[in-house]
């Protein structure tokens, strides 16, 4: 894959965090930034199906009570 060069500017202070969690991961600073790059650019889907999941999880109760009713089943009934 063809490689492109950016330029950035930082403190001294987020320079020097960049180069001790590069090293503390046993990478290089231009791949540790990589890495975050693509992390970040995924979050939008893992945030959805986590927020998504954490929904279902508080309502599970009220969704398999509406359910059973509208079957005409009390909950816990009819499943195998």
């Amino acid at each position: 894959m063809a490689k492109t060069q950016l330029n950035v500017r930082v403190d001294e202070g987020t320079a020097r965090a960049a180069r001790e969690r590069a090293l503390a991961r046993g990478m290089s600073v231009n791949r540790y930034i990589e890495e975050l790059v693509r992390q970040d650019t995924g979050e939008a889907g893992r945030t959805f199906v986590e927020a998504a999941a954490d929904f279902m999880k508080q309502y599970e109760s009220v969704f398999a009570e509406e359910f059973t009713e509208a079957r005409g089943t009390a909950p816990g009934e009819g499943r195998s």
